[in-house]
């Protein structure tokens, strides 16, 4: 019996330095229903400064917030939780239907940072225009502010009067110095994401922005001179293009230290546009770019064209992280364009020595891939059969074209180097040289998304039977109707069912009618 008791395993023999880790792996709604008040112990560590500092209440649970059990999980945190832990609070991470159960009923002296995550845009101007509690917390305390708005912000370019979310947060918080805005793009790509007829009140306090936006504007909007402070600032444009806006794009930007701009759609304005942003930020510290440029009649964006362009303006630059893609239309004029080699030594004569590149000849140019390593992106756009083999762990989303033909053996090259891709999307209309490909069976183990509605049907037969490639995790297909039922077999085809067996969302380039085996053949859409 003393030796079946000396091998006993229980959680509270752990010290509590693990026990702390594996309460932050749980949920911390779970924590509070389950472990408070079971013992002194378990007590002492959820209430302790460490864990509670920031609470977390987002739904990563199983339960539905619009039971009523899980209104009365809730409202028993609420009641007798939160008064006990109010004072300890630093930071709060909270979604939409949460809110009144954690802010109408309690103060929380200490709150200084706060998450809005999957919020409704209309749900949140409700908030900000008659919740006078939370209106309170975010005038008096907020120095820290994320929110993530579930769908597009919508903007209405009409008659100037309506209520404006950028303009709501920034003149509702007084003392925020860091703030993070992100949604999905909007549909309609000639509306800047804030109405530039309102104007904006500022912020003389603010310091780091991090921000999605539709249009260049918006950045030049954000740099004009609002935000006197600002010496950070991340931002996300969907496209950059020319425009007939008279917003100022020439005067210095001396306090701006760190500047990241992503863009993924690709651009003709990188000239008119982008360079003379970049040569205003004169004492710039570190630059990151991901951009991709289309260009006519010139040759590729290489080091040479970047230090002559802008990085000869930033003598304090000590960090420049960059993922640029150049596209090239010759227009039947011949052009010299550079060797890869050529390429990276601009680049090294410059400086920068850890970096790669591959370019590829066209009937109609060029194009050109070159960026640091080691390589710090989420996502790689226009990867061609020229593409250097690496270990890139950072990407989850890969955009794959070429006007050559992609092998199996290509794409199990691409599952080794990107072993943790979630997103991926191929453009290819050139069949495969080699349908007899090894037996070899290519697992993508963690792609939940696949776009292959711009292909040739050899590369629907590659991703879709099981004997070729296998998606354990595909939820999301975008694809022509016609290459599903053709590899399919009209929905009968058992090579192809275990793939698809998941799939809860598949996107249609083309209208089309459902035929009856198909609801049985996609079982959770």
């Amino acid at each position: 019996m003393n030796t079946l008791n000396k091998n006993d395993i229980n959680i509270l023999d752990l010290p509590d330095e693990i026990l702390l880790i594996i309460l932050q792996k749980l949920n911390m709604v779970d924590v509070f229903y389950s472990l408070v008040d079971l013992n002194k112990r378990f007590n002492q560590l959820i209430f302790d400064p460490l864990y509670i500092h920031h609470l977390d209440v987002t739904d990563k649970t199983s339960l539905d917030h619009n039971s009523p059990v899980d209104n009365q999980v809730f409202d028993q945190i609420r009641t007798k939780i939160l008064p006990r832990l109010h004072c300890k609070v630093n930071k709060i991470t909270v979604t939409s239907p949460s809110m009144e159960y954690i802010f109408n009923t309690i103060d929380y002296s200490q709150l200084h940072s706060l998450s809005l995550v999957n919020f409704q845009q209309e749900t949140l101007l409700q908030y900000l225009t008659s919740d006078v509690i939370f209106c309170r917390i975010l005038s008096d305390q907020i120095t820290h502010l994320k929110v993530k708005i579930k769908g597009d912000i919508v903007v209405k370019l009409s008659n100037g009067n309506e209520q404006n979310l950028f303009t709501l947060i920034l003149f509702l918080c007084k003392h925020l110095t860091d703030l993070t805005i992100s949604q999905w793009f909007r549909s309609s790509l000639t509306d800047s994401t804030f109405n530039l007829t309102l104007m904006c009140p500022g912020s003389l306090t603010l310091t780091k922005m991090k921000i999605n936006v539709n249009t260049f504007d918006d950045c030049l909007y954000i740099l004009n001179g609002y935000f006197e402070c600002l010496s950070t600032l991340i931002i996300d444009i969907y496209k950059i293009s020319e425009s007939t806006s008279n917003i100022d794009n020439t005067s210095k930007l001396p306090k701006l230290k760190y500047f990241s701009l992503i863009s993924y759609f690709q651009t003709y304005a990188y000239d008119k546009r982008i360079v003379p942003l970049l040569r205003r930020m004169l004492n710039l510290e570190e630059l990151t770019l991901l951009i991709a440029i289309v260009r006519i009649k010139l040759p590729y964006i290489d080091g040479t064209h970047l230090y002559n362009d802008f990085l000869v303006e930033m003598p304090r630059l000590n960090k420049f992280t960059f993922s640029i893609n150049t596209l090239v239309y010759d227009e039947g004029v011949k052009i010299d364009l550079p060797s890869n080699d050529d390429i990276q030594n601009s680049f090294i004569k410059i400086g920068y020595q850890h970096l790669d590149s591959y370019a590829n000849v066209m009937k109609t140019g060029g194009s050109c891939h070159v960026y640091s390593l080691p390589y710090q992106f989420d996502s790689f756009l226009h990867l061609t059969n020229s593409f250097r083999r690496d270990n890139f762990y950072t990407v989850r989303w890969l955009v794959m074209t070429d006007a050559y033909s992609f092998e199996h053996e290509f794409f199990q090259i691409i599952s080794q180097d990107f072993p943790f891709l979630q997103r991926l999307s191929v453009i290819n209309f050139e069949p495969q040289k080699n349908k007899q490909h090894s037996s070899r069976l290519i697992i993508f183990a963690q792609v939940y998304d696949l776009t292959i509605g711009f292909v040739h049907i050899d590369y629907v037969e590659e991703f879709l039977l099981e004997t070729n490639i296998r998606l354990p995790r595909l939820t999301i297909l975008g694809i022509k109707y016609e290459s599903l039922a053709m590899v399919t077999n009209n929905f009968t085809n058992d090579a192809a069912r275990l793939n698809c067996s998941q799939l809860r969302h598949i996107t249609i380039l083309e209208p089309y009618v459902r035929p009856e085996n198909f609801h049985s053949y996609f079982p959770l859409l």
